[in-house]
Order: C-alpha cells, then sequence, then structure tokens
C-alpha cells in the first residue's frame, strides 16, 4: 500500500510555485500557544490544490473551540473567487445557552470573523458564510445533562495576492486563530488587536 504522506509529498512537489510558498508560510507560521494546530487531509474536489489545517483551542484540559482552515488554489483563476485562491474555514464553539436566543449573535460573530482580518491590516474580497447556533436539551435517561448550545462559524474570503502572485498566508492563519481565541472567550494575544464585539458569558475562562 502506498504512504499517503509520500502521495501528498509528490502532489506538493508538482504543485505551482505560488501554492507551494502559501503553504510553506503557513507551515512556518508562530501562534499562539493555547492553540493547538496541526495539518489534516485537504478536500479533493474544492480545487486543483488544496492544503488543510485543524486547530483546538485547549484551557487546560477543557477544549474551548475548535475550527479547521483550507487552503485553495486554483492557477486558471476562479471567478467567484476573484483570484485564484480562497480561504474557507469552519470554527465551533460552546456557548452558555441563554447567549443561544441573544438576537444579535450571528452578526456579532461574523464580526469576529471580518473583525480578526480587518485588525491585521488583511486585504480579503468576496467574503461570504453562515453563522449557526444550535440548542441541545436532554430527557429521559440523558435529563441529568444540562442544555447545551453551540455557535458555528462557516466562512470564505479570497486573499489578495501579494509578490509571486503568493497572498500572507501566515497573517490570515494568524487572523484565523484570533477569531478562534475570540470565539472561546480568551483574551486578545496583543494590545490592539481587540478591535472587534466582544459577547458577554461565553463559555469560557473569563465567564466561569
Amino acid at each position: 500500500m502506498d504512504d499517503p504522506k509520500e502521495g501528498e509529498r509528490d502532489a506538493m512537489e508538482a504543485a505551482p510555485l505560488p501554492f507551494r510558498a502559501a503553504v510553506d508560510a503557513l507551515r512556518a507560521a508562530r501562534l499562539r500557544p493555547q492553540i493547538e494546530i496541526d495539518p489534516t487531509k485537504a478536500p479533493r474536489r474544492l480545487a486543483p490544490f488544496a492544503y488543510a489545517l485543524e486547530a483546538t483551542v485547549v484551557d487546560g484540559e477543557e477544549d474551548l473551540a475548535d475550527g479547521r482552515l483550507i487552503l485553495l488554489h486554483d492557477p486558471a483563476g476562479h471567478d467567484a473567487w476573484q483570484g485564484s485562491f480562497r480561504m474557507v474555514t469552519l470554527v465551533r464553539a460552546e456557548l452558555e445557552p441563554e447567549m443561544a436566543s441573544d438576537p444579535l449573535l450571528p452578526d456579532v460573530c461574523w464580526s469576529w470573523l471580518t473583525g480578526a482580518l480587518q485588525a491585521r491590516g488583511l486585504s480579503y474580497g468576496e467574503p461570504s458564510g453562515t453563522v449557526t447556533r444550535a440548542s441541545s436539551h436532554y430527557f429521559g435517561g440523558l435529563s441529568e445533562r444540562p442544555p447545551a448550545s453551540q455557535i458555528e462559524i462557516r466562512a470564505s474570503w479570497t486573499p489578495r495576492e501579494g509578490l509571486g502572485g503568493v497572498p500572507d498566508t501566515a497573517s490570515h492563519l494568524a487572523s484565523w486563530c484570533d477569531l478562534l481565541a475570540q470565539i472561546a472567550g480568551l483574551p486578545p494575544a496583543a494590545p490592539g488587536d481587540a478591535s472587534v464585539v466582544t459577547l458577554p458569558q461565553r463559555r469560557g475562562p473569563q465567564s466561569r
């Protein structure tokens, strides 16, 4: 049986130089210690070339939030993207149950995404996505469990390409980690990073 990692290396070697440079920047990025991040299998049908990362925000032994970030590349360009690269993400976290009914919750969560990009001065276009909230109540044999609520952000945007046709993927990854930290309830990594609206009583170290 072929080694899947060897197959991935072969595919990367055959990829265009701008994509390889963008992936190298993702791999070299330095992130805040509360975020554990690892490469994962990328989808094959979304673009000719793709690279994916998955991350978890950890506080002690507790997972506060998790997500996935995918870098897509189509050397021929894509009309819907208005570029040849695209960032695609899924971010989710648990919330205190009473917050799920807040009518401003979807707007605030979307502002976390756009605010995280803007706070780092990143140029991007064609943002789109959804914010979904769900609540679970337990009955019968599960009635002892407290109600649980979850928020989920699915989004994509086009990172503007710089020198050599390569976007600043390391900074986009950093902004994505800012979003993860925001939804997990962590304080900003540095003064000036908190340019987005905060939501009180999120499940996290500040809401206990």
